[in-house]
């Protein structure tokens, strides 16, 4: 029977716990041990997929098509678990399946409530995944207090009485903050969290503690004192400058020693040759590439959570350091917009909803292609790479996509599936894993190495077909598509140094030990173009395409 680690947190959101439990399951990934994630999001709505970008951040989808919290994109960074939709489930999700068992009559009647129907649920949930693999780590959602999380609390009390305590622990990821003024590291929030989770039940195995500077010794057994843990569980999670740091940092404290013992557990000794590798890659750069990334969430870069990690990866592959500048779409304009992004070694234009910073992007994507600088776009950045060719090369100056007008006289791109009649949010989504194959000769089946590939998909729009004799035409390839042809998943231009588009989200694969193969081939391009912009200046041409500023 599968083990399981529970992790809530104390005192202040965001503290970090999906980076904890990450940690954690790549640790005993590293002793060979097999490990799955599951998130607990206590809020109603029923999935993240229509919340604002700006209120929760990326969507994060798996292979099966759920839209998911974003802390399932530090699960998969981290080990090699398979996520589904069983990997994280909502109050919302979970009180629907409630409520539809109570309309169908499954409950014969009795009185529906938290506990034990809610409870119970919740305790199904985690026994879902406890099938091949060795442990089970669950996230709760939110903080120790919040009204909305006492049923997952509740539940995960239960099933540590129902599993035993030799198969269950708790992690508890709480703050210590420093006190500038005062110049000490104060442990009184830590203890009153604590103090708050014990009186629901819950004793913790493991105190994760937030800090701007590592724990003395004597802060360390105040702490096991009034909390009431022993002395080397409670660990320093101070501040790193990369995540990927917490590993190491977690295995120099022997977590993973710490929850084998505790879980009685059998297990080799750890490796992380391959990581620790990895880091040293990060840590010793030998160049660097500037990568304009113009988007419409920019002020929040949770938004693109994935996406920064798979260009930092990109980055490892070419042991170059990846500067993203964030480019808020809506402040291009042409042509006054080339003298900021020629700066940039590459653009990218990543995934979005809705119409604003449309043109802007539409202005980036222009330059990109007269200028010869490398570009990716992703999703919505595939759509406005589209509109754009067809508008200033193909000569269709209303070309634009029913997204942004529905009345357009040239819908480029447009919503294939609205000849089903579904109108509801969502409904017309494509969403999750679809094969693709590769033309032969493209930029993107010399990054994958093979002919097919499957990606995975978030969106409503597609390429309309209608106007691919057009595009084809004035030199648009499209170099990738479903096996059936229904839908065009890449486009790119073969005369340009790298200028590829793909329908898919790219970013929802890429590890840090496995980059993704696209982000590879871009920052490789970027990392030329690099390499070519320092050569022309250093020729001393009277007017260099491109200028030597940082921003």
């Amino acid at each position: 029977m599968a083990k399981c680690i529970f992790v809530t947190g104390g005192v202040v959101s965001s503290l970090g716990k999906g980076i904890a439990a990450a940690s954690i399951g790549c640790l005993l990934e590293s002793r060979g041990l097999r490990v799955t994630l599951q998130k607990f999001d206590p809020y109603l709505n029923v999935d993240p997929g229509t919340m604002s970008p700006f209120q929760h951040g990326e969507v994060f989808v798996t292979d099966d098509g759920a839209e998911t919290d974003l802390d399932l994109g530090h699960y998969e960074r981290f080990t090699h678990a398979k996520l589904t939709q069983n990997n994280n489930l909502t109050s919302g999700r979970i009180y629907e399946q409630i409520i539809s068992r109570e309309r169908r009559g499954d409950y014969l009647g009795k009185t529906v409530q938290v506990i034990p129907h809610v409870t119970n649920e919740i305790k199904a949930g985690v026994k879902k995944l406890m099938q091949d693999v060795d442990v089970v780590l669950v996230e709760i959602g939110g903080t120790v207090g919040d009204i909305e999380s006492l049923p997952f609390l509740e539940a995960i009390r239960q099933l540590r009485h129902e599993l035993g305590r030799d198969n269950t622990l708790f992690v508890h990821v709480t703050l210590v903050p420093w006190i500038a003024a005062a110049h000490e590291l104060k442990t009184k929030p830590t203890q009153h969290s604590v103090k708050e989770l014990r009186a629901i039940g819950i004793q913790p195995d493991m105190l994760m503690c937030r800090c701007e500077h590592p724990l003395p010794q004597d802060v360390k057994e105040k702490i096991a004192l009034f909390c009431d843990v022993d002395v080397e569980a409670v660990i320093t999670a101070n501040d790193v400058k990369s995540v990927y740091e917490c590993p190491i940092g977690f295995a120099a404290q022997k977590v993973d020693d710490i929850v084998l013992r505790l879980l009685k557990i059998d297990a080799p000794p750890r490796d992380l040759t391959r990581w620790s590798a990895m880091l040293d890659r990060m840590q010793h750069p030998e160049g660097e590439v500037n990568i304009g990334l113009v988007g419409k969430y920019v002020e929040y870069e949770d938004s693109y959570k994935s996406l920064k990690e798979a260009l930092l990866h990109g980055g490892l592959h070419h042991a170059v350091k990846v500067n993203i500048h964030w480019i808020e779409a809506e402040h291009l304009a042409w042509p006054s917009c080339a003298d900021k992004l020629r700066e940039y070694d590459g653009i990218l234009v990543p995934g979005g909803f809705g119409k604003r910073g449309i043109e802007g992007m539409i202005h980036a994507i222009r330059y990109a292609r007269e200028y010869k600088v490398p570009y990716f776009g992703i999703c919505l950045g595939m759509q406005t790479m589209v509109i754009e060719f067809a508008r200033n090369v193909c000569g269709l100056t209303k070309a634009n996509s029913t997204e942004f007008d529905p009345g357009a006289q040239e819908r480029v791109i447009y919503k294939l599936r609205e000849l089903k009649g579904v109108d509801e949010l969502g409904g017309t989504m494509r969403l999750g894993a679809y094969l693709c194959n590769l033309a032969p000769g493209s930029f993107a089946r010399s990054a994958y190495g093979k002919q097919q590939i499957s990606e995975r998909h978030r969106h409503r729009f597609e390429f309309n077909r209608e106007y691919q004799g057009t595009l084809v035409e004035h030199g648009l390839q499209l170099t990738g598509e479903t096996p059936d042809r229904t839908y065009v998943e890449i486009c790119e231009l073969a005369d340009h140094p790298w200028y590829l588009g793909c329908q898919f989200h790219p970013e929802f694969k890429s590890k840090p030990l496995e980059p993704h193969p696209l982000f590879v081939a871009f920052i490789g391009a970027a990392k030329r173009q690099n390499d070519q912009r320092t050569g022309r200046l250093d020729a001393n041409l009277e007017e260099p395409v491109f200028s030597d500023r940082r921003s």
